[in-house]
């Protein structure tokens, strides 16, 4: 499917109209998976031409995905991942596991950004970060573009290597769906039950009579703050 390449229009943007001069782009992956960590990228990346085929993640067959990852660890002027936990996401709710990934994943560039692009239209980052939310900015954001890339290869890679570390983790086949509730995955948590590395207090427990006991409940968010609306995991 033909697609338009990413620009560097917002982060051009950013620098002529607040002086910043390090632009981070950051995007987030695992927000709709069942099992397995949050993980975001920040990336930046210069004003330099990217490389041919950038796009989101998403767009892009895992084949093609993980050869670009290659040539974007090389390319990009820098960049650092952050993860928050199933037992972090149970804790806090979605919303608030994101700014702690985002964070850490902020945290860990060798240079501190003067603004953030940020995925979508929901700032779950906040201050002290100069935050640019963009809709589909994924797709039309090249710092952006390539943190989707590195964050969904690298978290993929890491759900694969959980899926070997026990046999009982086999039958939930993460190393093909990464935590994302497909049908084989499904199957396993009907017969299996969840395992430590499942979020436990998501909606599809409900449905699991014989494990539903093992549901937990997260405090109620303040009113007024944004709703998580992630736990259909609908991204996969």
């Amino acid at each position: 499917m033909p697609y338009e390449a990413p620009t560097h229009t917002v982060e051009r943007s950013l620098r002529a109209t607040t002086g910043a001069k390090i632009v981070a782009g950051i995007d987030e992956v695992g927000r709709g998976a069942w099992a397995g960590p949050v993980t975001v990228c920040a990336a930046v990346t210069g004003l330099r031409r990217a490389p041919k085929g950038l796009t989101d993640s998403k767009l892009l067959t895992p084949k093609r995905r993980t050869e670009l990852a290659a040539v974007l660890d090389g390319w990009v002027t820098c960049h650092a991942l952050g993860h928050a936990s199933p037992e972090e996401i149970d804790a806090v709710g979605m919303t608030a596991a994101l700014r702690l990934a985002a964070v850490r994943a902020l945290e860990a560039l060798p240079v501190v950004p003067d603004a953030v692009i940020l995925d979508g239209k929901h700032d779950y980052l906040g201050g002290p970060w100069r935050v640019r939310t963009v809709i589909k900015g994924d797709q039309s954001c090249v710092s952006v573009a390539a943190a989707s890339v590195l964050a969904k290869v690298r978290r993929d890679a890491m759900m694969a290597e959980l899926g070997g570390t026990a046999a009982e983790y086999a039958p939930f086949a993460f190393d093909d769906n990464a935590g994302y509730p497909s049908p084989v995955h499904r199957v396993a948590l009907e017969e299996w039950g969840p395992t430590p590395h499942h979020r436990l207090s998501w909606a599809y427990l409900d449905a699991l009579p014989r494990w539903r006991h093992l549901k937990k409940t997260r405090v109620p968010a303040p009113p007024g703050a944004p709703e998580d609306g992630v736990q259909l995991g609908l991204d996969f």
